[in-house]
C-alpha cells in the first residue's frame, strides 16, 4: 500500500480520472469535492457512493481509493495537521477536534444546505488561482482553503448536536469531542468516567450537559450512536456483525433490539428501505 505525504504544509490539486486509483493510506488531512462525475470513495473498508457537488473529508491514516464509476473532476485540498493547529481560530473551536470527527462520517459532509452553493464558489475560486497561477495567486488559494476548512468544521459541528449555540462554552465541545472519539468504547462513556475526566462531579455533569446542549447526555450518545448505525447500515457494505463488534453490543441481538426500540424497525429492513 501506498502512504501518502504531504512536501508543504498546503497543497491544492485539480485533478480527473477516468479510472480507478491505488490504495493510499492518508498521513494528512483530504478535502474532496466532486466537481463533476459519480463512482464510488471506498474507506476504511467502508463502499460510500459519490456523486457531483458531494464534500468528503478524509483524516490522517485514513486507508482509501476511488472507484470511478463515471468520469470524474476532482478538486483535492490536502493539509497537514500542523497547517490545522496553527491555523485554529477562535471562530472555528477545537478545530483539530472537528475534523478528526471525520472518521465517524460516511460520505457527503455538508449537511448545512446554505453552504452548498458557498462551497461551489470556493472550489472554483481555487480551480481558477491554480489555473491561472497569477499575482498574489498564493495568497489568495491559502484563503480560499481556510474558507473551505471552516466551512467543513461547521457542517460537521452541525452534526454533533443541533442544540448546541456557536458561542458556547467552550468545554461542552470538548466534552461531545471524547464521546465522539470513545463512542466505540462502552466503558470510558459512562457518566462517572466523564464526570472524572472534566472534573466535574457526575450530577453536575448531567445538570451542565442538558444546559448547554438542549438534551442530557445519554439521549446525546443515543443518538450518535444510532446514527453511526444508520450510515453505515446504509452507505457502507459493513455486514451487521462487523457493526455489532465495532460498537461492542453482546451480539446481533442486542444490536437489533437496541436499533428497533429507538428507531422502530429493524436492522435489515432499515438497510433495505
Amino acid at each position: 500500500m501506498r502512504k501518502e505525504s504531504l512536501s508543504q504544509l498546503v497543497e491544492v490539486l485539480h485533478s480527473k480520472y477516468e479510472q480507478c486509483t491505488y490504495i493510499a493510506q492518508l498521513t494528512f488531512f483530504q478535502i474532496v469535492y466532486v466537481v463533476s462525475g459519480s463512482g464510488f470513495l471506498h474507506i476504511n473498508n467502508n463502499k460510500i457512493s459519490y456523486q457531483e457537488g458531494n464534500l468528503m473529508l478524509l483524516t490522517p491514516n485514513d486507508e482509501y481509493r476511488f472507484e470511478v464509476v463515471c468520469p470524474t473532476e476532482f478538486l483535492l485540498v490536502k493539509f497537514a495537521r500542523k497547517y490545522v493547529r496553527d491555523a485554529s481560530r477562535e471562530d472555528v473551536n477545537c478545530l483539530e477536534c472537528v475534523l478528526y470527527h471525520a472518521p465517524h462520517v460516511l460520505g457527503c459532509v455538508l449537511k448545512n444546505k446554505p453552504d452548498e452553493p458557498i462551497v461551489k464558489h470556493i472550489a472554483q475560486a481555487l480551480i481558477h488561482e491554480i489555473a491561472n497561477n497569477d499575482v498574489y495567486s498564493k495568497e489568495a488559494i491559502l484563503h480560499f482553503v481556510n474558507a473551505l476548512i471552516a466551512v467543513t468544521a461547521r457542517n460537521l459541528t452541525k452534526m454533533k448536536s443541533e442544540h448546541i449555540q456557536a458561542n458556547a462554552d467552550s468545554r461542552i465541545h470538548s466534552i461531545i469531542d471524547y464521546i465522539q472519539t470513545n463512542i466505540y468504547i462502552p466503558e470510558k462513556l459512562r457518566a462517572n468516567v466523564i464526570a472524572q475526566k472534566f472534573n466535574l462531579s457526575e450530577t453536575y455533569l448531567g445538570t451542565y450537559f442538558k444546559r448547554e446542549s438542549g438534551e442530557t447526555l445519554s439521549s446525546f450518545i443515543t443518538q450518535y450512536k444510532l446514527r453511526l448505525i444508520e450510515h453505515k447500515l446504509k452507505f457502507s457494505d459493513m455486514r451487521i456483525n462487523e457493526i455489532v463488534a465495532e460498537f461492542k453490543f453482546s451480539d446481533e441481538s442486542h444490536l437489533n433490539k437496541f436499533f428497533k426500540k429507538h428507531k422502530g424497525i429493524s436492522l435489515t429492513k432499515f438497510r433495505r428501505d
